[in-house]
């Protein structure tokens, strides 16, 4: 059974076990009066359990206004009841197995599932209970905060203070609903946390500690995560630094990971410390410290063993090995070496453990240069889950290819994904940049490619990523059921769930318009001189050009936030800011801020007095970006104080600038003529364009030919606008004779040479090939095969493919292109072929220019 959950569909009582306003005969009352029902756990229930059954029960009291009743003894119960336990570990759902009141014959053995059944008399006293059953803790644990979800509490409730609607009668309809992940390893990366998430934690729990954790692992229950990498930057070490930590995890559910870099579940910091007792602090290097190494890494699995009842503290074990710091190894490190250093770590784990090394999981991550290795040939055991990355930006850089990568595996494949990152060409940590259209572009081509062991994001602070986090984490519980449907649903359904489903449809349309803005240059790579202005008009009007659209698209949507805003109730007003408000504005004022400062500069340089209006707006804009951050700092009595400490402007190297610089700006001297100081400034736009330039939104084909199983779908709010591409992802390439084209009919003005562009959303070959192929052709003419070929890189280019990644992330567009000698006036069809999986086309240009 499939499950998709949405605000309008919350209270629709038209399914099994909805959630419903009213009741009816057959219904079970949740909430009555105010009153919850009571909420039953056995006595010796895993703790994970016990964590769920509380969150539980506070969420039903957040809910109705009552207290929602804990249980151990259901001779002791009056009226409804909610009995949450695993399969196989409680007696009391095993005796309403055995007595054939619970069927949950699908449960049995599955990873994480949940069944909630609304059961008939489940004892004497108890005329009707809801059963949450759990195929293992998880499971029961899922379950219990799926409830919680479907009645009205946020997964953020705590984290962005998304406020809970109080209802005094809620019912559940009579049946049963089950659900389970598809994705086995779901969660997050808390990175690049300097000095956001560290100086947070710091000033509100004395540190990234178990306290602050404690909130970090409810957040990924709620959104049906189950596994994390923790903040690792120095000197953070996660189980050292607050041995609790540990503890609070493997009770509350938590598996926990290390970062790609950090083997064995060794902090990367925990190697520079304690150097007086002879391990660590010396050479990271195999060749040259292996016992040494050894030995710190054996110290980090037997820690993971030190609960005392023979089990471990649930975790998935990085293996393999980089350079120090997140380096590269040093130069020319071999194959074998790296094989030599994984057999000995599962060595050590196996002699630890006391079994199999296949029995505890681990990952090996592909990242950066690693990938190259296997590209090589180097190969890591069976169960080893080989992680894939994108390549920081967004792109997923390599998948499993059948006939070239092993399928199916034990340890089956994964992919590491960012929505922050700190590297060239630029760091991007400030705020949310992501489109949900591109995430699920890139997560659905990996799940269709069998990517489906393992799915990890790096979201930096977590706030303010709470939105593209919310769909990555839905998206992995079952990206089957996120088609291009529920795609272009979810914002409207994740604002209608966080604010109310009056207002769902304007906040995701906010949203919406946020991500395709935010997504086409990250803050820190944009300046006065980013966009153009338009052209130069003396002293008469001032033409904003390609700027000033985009600035004006920015205000449009900065003043929809404010009408909206007007519209909330008072206790909405906290979560709107962090959510939506202050995203959008904050960034609509960066972008003010560089607008006035390219009008300065360019009418400063000629002496025109009105580069003073737009000094003093320069000035404003900063000292706006100031008071925005303090807003955001004081809400909740300053609950988020120094989240938003990122500094975001004045970059002029890959790294972040030590603290917020206002552009220079210069002002026209009062010996200027009295008539040109006070010169007005007024804006019109030319708004010419040039007709030997035809461009067509991909999204507006006049005829999609599929085949091969293949058509061609319309994602709205990918890439710049609209995208266009041929679903499902994953499948073999297609030649011109299996004919799966767009077709675009084009007016053209005069007779010559032409250029036929196409603008792509940025992807790379996850193939491992050399590029991916697309075909152009122009009525009935040979088709020209064109190569879209991005090759990261961390540093400067090298190569003519790595200069065009730079550009490409830069600013969220490719082009390709083909040359065509004589292309006669008139009118004519252009043809774009898909030859290669992974291509998303967004505009096609004829250029007689």
């Amino acid at each position: 059974m499939v499950l998709a959950f949405s605000a309008s569909a919350a209270f629709a009582c038209d399914t099994p076990v909805s959630v419903c306003a009213t009741g009816k005969a057959s219904s079970l009352a949740l909430i009555q009066k105010g009153r919850p029902a009571a909420v039953y756990i056995d006595a010796n229930a895993n703790p994970a359990v016990r964590h769920a059954a509380d969150s539980l029960r506070g969420d039903l009291a957040r809910v109705g206004g009552g207290e929602a009743v804990k249980l151990d003894d259901l001779s002791k119960a009056n009226g409804p009841v909610v009995i949450l336990g695993v399969l196989g570990q409680s007696p009391v759902i095993d005796g309403l197995v055995k007595a054939g009141k619970l069927k949950v014959e699908d449960l049995q053995g599955q990873w994480e599932g949940f069944r909630q059944v609304v059961v008939e008399r489940p004892a004497p006293n108890i005329p009707r209970a809801l059963v949450i059953v759990g195929s293992d803790r998880r499971g029961a644990v899922f379950g219990a905060y799926d409830l919680s979800e479907r009645i009205g509490v946020s997964p953020w409730v705590w984290w962005a203070d998304v406020p809970v609607t109080r209802k005094s009668d809620l019912f559940l309809t009579a049946g049963a609903r089950a659900d389970h992940p598809r994705v086995k390893y779901r969660g997050f990366f808390i990175n690049d946390e300097n000095p956001a998430f560290s100086g947070w934690t710091k000033a509100k729990f004395g540190g990234v500690n178990s306290k602050a954790y404690a909130h970090v692992f409810e957040l990924m229950l709620r959104l049906k995560g189950n596994y994390l990498w923790p903040a690792m930057w120095a000197p953070k070490a996660f189980n050292d630094d607050d041995p609790q930590s540990k503890v609070i995890a493997d009770e509350m559910g938590v598996v926990m990971g290390s970062s790609h870099h950090e083997p064995m579940t060794r902090a990367q910091d925990e190697w520079h410390r304690n150097k007086d007792k002879g391990v660590t602090g010396g050479r990271w290097d195999y060749t040259t410290n292996a016992e040494n190494l050894r030995t710190f890494w054996r110290g980090g699995i037997e820690r993971m063993m030190s609960k005392g009842d023979g089990t471990p503290y649930e975790s998935v074990v990085t293996v393999g090995m980089r350079g120090d710091g997140d380096e590269p190894m040093a130069e020319g490190a071999a194959t074998q070496l790296l094989e030599k250093i994984v057999a000995d770590q599962r060595q050590i784990i196996a002699d630890v453990t006391g079994k199999p090394a296949d029995q505890t999981p681990q990952i090996w991550a592909l990242y950066k240069e690693v990938q190259d290795y296997y590209d090589h040939g180097m190969r890591v055991p069976d169960d080893v889950t080989l992680l894939f990355a994108d390549d920081n930006w967004g792109q997923i850089r390599r998948l499993p290819v059948a006939g070239k990568d092993k399928l199916p595996r034990a340890g089956g494949y994964g992919v590491y994904y960012h929505f922050d990152y700190v590297g060239g060409p630029r760091n991007y940590k400030w705020i949310n940049t992501n489109q949900v259209a591109k995430v699920w572009q890139q997560m659905d081509l990996a799940y269709q490619r069998e990517a489906r062991n393992l799915w990890i994001v790096n979201v930096g602070d977590i706030k303010p990523m709470e939105y593209p986090l919310s769909f990555f984490l839905r998206m992995a519980w079952n990206p089957e059921a996120m088609t291009p449907k529920a795609l272009a649903a979810f914002p409207r359904d994740w604002a209608g769930e966080t604010f109310g489903p009056a207002l769902g449809g304007e906040i995701g349309e906010a949203l919406s318009e946020y991500e395709t803005l935010a997504s086409r240059r990250k803050p820190e790579l944009i300046d006065q001189d980013t966009f153009p202005l338009g052209p130069d008009n003396g002293a008469g009007p001032l033409d904003g050009g390609e700027f000033g659209d985009i600035v004006e698209r920015w205000r449009a949507l900065d003043a929809k936030v404010a009408a909206i805003k007007t519209k909330l109730r008072p206790d909405q007003q906290d979560a709107y800011y962090q959510l939506v408000e202050y995203p959008v504005t904050a960034f609509a004022n960066l972008h003010e801020m560089y607008y006035a400062t390219a009008w300065n500069r360019r009418l400063s340089a000629r002496n025109d007095a009105r580069a003073n209006v737009f000094a003093d707006k320069v000035e404003a804009a900063f000292k706006r970006d100031t008071d925005l951050t303090a807003q955001y700092h004081a809400l909740n009595g300053g609950k988020w104080d120094g989240m938003m400490n990122q500094v975001h402007m004045s970059y002029v190297i890959w790294n972040d600038p030590t603290q917020q610089t206002m552009p220079s700006v210069a002002r026209v001297s009062a010996d200027t003529p009295p008539e040109k100081l006070k010169a007005k400034v007024v804006f019109a736009r030319s708004g010419a364009t040039d007709p030997n330039l035809v461009t067509v939104e991909a999204a507006k084909f006049d005829r999609a030919v599929g085949g091969k199983g293949l058509s061609w779908t319309v994602v709205p709010r990918l890439g710049h606008g609209e995208a266009v591409l041929a679903l499902p992802q994953g499948r073999a390439s297609t030649t011109a004779a299996d004919g799966v084209r767009l077709e675009y009919g084009v007016q053209v003005p005069r007779s010559g040479p032409a250029t036929v562009r196409l603008a792509l959303a940025p992807t790379l070959d996850a193939t491992g090939g050399d590029g991916i192929k697309i075909g152009i052709s122009i009525d009935d003419g040979p088709m020209q095969v064109v190569k879209s070929d991005l090759i990261p890189t961390p540093g400067a280019a090298s190569r003519p493919e790595q200069a065009a990644w730079i550009e490409a992330v830069k600013n969220h567009v490719h082009t390709v292109e083909a040359r065509f000698p004589d292309v006669s006036a008139g009118r004519h069809v252009v043809k774009v072929w898909r030859l290669d999986d992974n291509a998303v086309l967004e505009t096609v240009s004829v250029d007689l220019r």
